[in-house]
């Protein structure tokens, strides 16, 4: 297997008895933490209206962050297009561009004010899926409907405050374009006008597309040789859709010669097995009140999560995200870790790991690495 580096996908989590300021705090030492330790990148998600989650503006975040550190690559994962224009988006990734030239990376995604519908997701999988089973025996869970959030009153109110009255989202590839032109210096319009962003033009920011199918993410990126990040950590059962829908996509371009893929799982390591079980037992909570459309609440401890009384039902809401969750030894994660690499052909992966305590977090990361390493791989690229 060659060398596969790691990077880190911080969603600020909010743990519960702590604040905001608590959860950006450890995120900045956990940027650190993962400086030190050779991860290659260090990405936050952009998530609104979550009790748990303080991971609202990458680009504010990112701007602590990168102050903070001085050598790892730090981006987002993702910033939502669906509410902004690629004149914001620019203008941001350049201000921090300026400071901080040469380790920003630009990811974008699609969500955020967007509404419901759009193109229909092609059948791209090639990879064939046998019982569940991808042909290495990564598990790929059923799919899992994500109606009943986008219809929910929370959606409707997401959309709501994230956009202007009367406002809607640009289409996806033609902002796409516009960003990469306006980078560029290209930009122009129909009639001829030209726009220059500084900063912004000429900065040396490297953008990815995060996408969790083979549809129309996955088409942008590929048929824009753009780089591409799937999540297993999301969206499991299609994570292989989106990685075959991408490459399928793909076109050489001035980025990149050959498609670039990570893939992002959910981690928890420990010294051992079950402690490790321990950390993670307040996840499927958490997941539950993303699922049900109440947004994240803060990250429970253990014993908070024990007292919850699961009916069937809201197991079956989360089944497939704690079957995908990778969570033991050192060694076991790492195994787990190098099946998904080998199922999905990934170039890095991407990994979030969220506990109740911030330094059993840190120690994931930690056991992790030193793992790595020991298997002959390197978490940050030569």
């Amino acid at each position: 297997m060659p060398e596969i580096p790691l990077g880190v996908l911080d969603l600020v989590p909010i743990s519960s008895g702590s604040t905001a300021a608590d959860a950006l705090r450890n995120s900045v030492d956990l940027a650190r933490r993962a400086e030190d330790l050779g991860y290659a990148r260090y990405w936050f998600a952009e998530h609104h209206l979550n009790p748990g989650v303080a991971g609202t503006s990458p680009a504010v975040v990112l701007a602590l962050t990168a102050s903070a550190t001085s050598t790892i690559r730090i981006g987002s994962g993702a910033v939502q297009l669906g509410h902004r224009t690629a004149l914001s988006t620019v203008e941001e990734f350049g201000l921090l561009d300026a400071l901080h030239p040469g380790r920003l990376d630009l990811g974008l995604g699609r969500s955020g004010g967007r509404p419901p519908g759009g193109k229909p997701v092609p059948p791209a999988t090639v990879t064939p899926v046998v019982d569940g089973r991808a042909p290495n025996g990564l598990l790929i869970p059923p799919r899992f409907s994500f109606d009943g959030l986008l219809s929910s009153p929370r959606f409707a109110l997401h959309h709501e405050l994230l956009l202007l009255p009367g406002a809607t989202s640009q289409d996806y590839a033609e902002q796409i374009e516009d960003i990469l032109a306006l980078f560029a210096g290209t930009y122009r319009t129909e009639e001829g006008a030209q726009a220059h962003i500084v900063p912004g033009e000429g900065a040396d920011v490297e953008v990815w597309i995060l996408g969790s199918s083979g549809g129309r993410s996955a088409e942008v990126a590929g048929g824009r040789g753009l780089r591409f990040a799937a999540n297993y950590h999301v969206s499991p059962a299609t994570v292989l859709e989106a990685v075959d829908g991408y490459r399928s996509f793909f076109q050489p371009s001035e980025f990149l010669d050959k498609p670039y893929v990570s893939v992002s799982a959910d981690v928890v390591v420990a010294e051992d097995d079950g402690t490790a079980r321990e950390l993670a037992t307040g996840y499927g909570l958490w997941v539950r009140s993303i699922r049900t459309a109440e947004g994240a609440i803060p990250f429970p401890t253990p014993e908070e999560a024990r007292t919850h009384e699961w009916s069937d039902e809201d197991r079956a809401l989360v089944q497939d995200r704690l079957d995908t969750q990778f969570v033991g030894s050192p060694s076991q994660v790492a195994d787990r870790l190098e099946q998904l690499q080998e199922a999905t052909g990934a170039d890095e992966l991407l990994i979030t790991t969220i506990t109740h305590d911030h330094r059993d977090r840190v120690r994931s990361y930690e056991l992790l690495a030193e793992e790595w390493r020991r298997r002959g791989h390197s978490p940050r690229p030569s």
